[in-house]
């Protein structure tokens, strides 16, 4: 299994750049609740974070524990967040970005920005670089996709134990088999993304 290096960050630090951070996010796809985007700052030292990796190939206790080490190792770590109202007032693109912002605002300065996927312009920074399945090759990456993923994940648990009955607490939001029965036979929650097709589908069939 390919696991994520030190490769793109040692060399901008041999160019000059101590302060890199990787930048990554979750729960784009979701149905529910918010957008959370991580940035996070490492140094030189990756005791303990051997087994970090993108956050999906990972066991809720491995994330648990990565997330502990990373915020003890890093040099700094920001988590930013957009509610599902500015995801549907903005669309998700934008709000993905505005969480990021929100994230970056947290860590201080940044010499370069390494970003999972696709440049973002809207951050502001022209020192960035975009690394497809960059969560697979850069540890900073990692380590953020870790954190957003752990954060958002206690978001889910704590807002399933207020809406029993959707399986957030196993699905985070995503549209399973299971929150789409819920969907159809307990309605449509606050927390839920009302510009998403399906829930747009479901607030329209309630209107005829």
């Amino acid at each position: 299994m390919l696991k994520p290096t030190l490769e793109f960050e040692q060399a901008l630090w041999e160019s000059g750049k101590t302060r890199v951070a990787g930048l990554d996010e979750v729960g784009r796809g979701a149905f529910c609740a918010c957008v959370v985007a991580a940035a996070v700052i490492l140094g030189p030292d990756r005791t303990g974070l051997e087994d970090a990796r993108d956050s999906k190939k990972l066991s809720a206790l491995q994330r648990e524990r990565l997330d502990r080490v990373i915020r003890e190792k890093a040099l700094a770590v920001g988590i930013g967040a957009a509610s599902p109202a500015e995801i549907d007032r903005l669309n998700i693109r934008r709000a993905t970005a505005l969480a990021m912002q929100r994230a970056l605002r947290h860590v201080g300065p940044v010499d370069h920005l390494l970003v999972d996927g696709h440049r973002v312009p809207e951050l502001g920074l022209e020192n960035q670089t975009s690394l497809v399945k960059g969560d697979s090759r850069s540890l900073s990456i990692a380590c953020a996709s870790i954190v957003a993923k752990v954060c958002r994940d206690h978001l889910l648990h704590r807002l399933a134990e207020r809406y029993p009955g959707y399986g957030w607490e196993h699905n985070v939001g995503y549209g399973t088999a299971e929150h789409q029965a819920a969907l159809a036979h307990k309605g449509i929650t606050p927390h839920h993304r009302r510009s998403f097709a399906p829930i747009k589908l479901l607030l329209q069939d309630s209107k005829t």
